[in-house]
């Protein structure tokens, strides 16, 4: 059985993925694009199915991506352009690919798929290993909101019809960090399941983990149409350059 945190663990979610409920990739590509004008090379980690990394790459940029479940990756390259964005299958806590990078990027909260805060450091430390001098990474993360809780569980419906019903279990550990969730469909067809455990961060704690690797936190956003951030965000887009 996969587990948590293993780089595999979302190959269930891979034939599914792209009907859900994504953001617009739009804003972040224009934000990522404007920090490589004038070329040079991308790599998106936990690339997926490529919802950002393929509009990059038909702008001209050269895209590269990790990422640690095969079926995603597959999708991946099933689509037009997919081939113009070589993926290395892999764990991106350990980026096995070679440098060197102008831009590195990790969004959509991807980064709390590491499930340790060991994991979340080894992260930064090899995505500093293969940029270049004054290279980027761009990290989009949500803001946990610990008061969502009632003795750090949480139940809340997400959709009701006369014969279905979808429904979110939450538990929290505020110990370690975590969240894990179990996403319950139960409908004529039977029940469906679908789990998650993320282990989110604070931004300052993003930063030490930064200045651990040997980047420093260059700018930070409340979103990808660079309105500030303040202390009511809920979310981030945070650009850390290698020193």
């Amino acid at each position: 059985m996969i587990e948590f945190g293993d780089p595999a663990f979302f190959d269930r979610y891979a034939a599914d993925y792209d009907q859900g409920t994504i953001p617009d990739p739009a804003p972040a590509v224009d934000f990522l694009a404007d920090l490589v004008p004038d070329g040079g090379r991308v790599l998106e980690l936990a690339v997926g199915t490529g919802r950002v990394a393929l509009p990059l790459a038909a702008r001209g940029i050269a895209v590269e991506g990790i990422e640690g479940s095969p079926a995603m990756a597959e999708r991946l390259r099933a689509k037009p352009g997919g081939d113009a964005v070589p993926t290395t299958i892999g764990d991106m806590a350990e980026v096995a690919v070679t440098g060197p990078f102008r831009l590195a990027y990790l969004v959509f909260n991807t980064l709390f798929n590491l499930v340790t805060q060991q994991r979340q450091i080894d992260c930064f430390r090899n995505v500093a290993s293969v940029l270049e001098p004054g290279g980027l990474f761009v990290v989009e993360c949500f803001i946990q909101d610990v008061t969502e809780f009632d003795r750090n569980q949480r139940v809340a419906t997400r959709a009701l019809t006369e014969d279905s019903v979808r429904m979110e279990y939450q538990l929290h550990d505020p110990v370690a960090q975590t969240v894990t969730y179990q996403r319950v469909r139960l409908g004529a067809e039977g029940t469906t399941l679908s789990p998650i455990r993320l282990r989110y961060c604070w931004p300052s704690e993003l930063d030490l983990m930064a200045r651990l690797a040997g980047m420093r936190l260059r700018e930070r956003y409340d979103h990808w149409d660079r309105r500030p951030f303040t202390a009511a965000s809920r979310r981030h887009v945070s650009v850390y350059e290698r020193t």
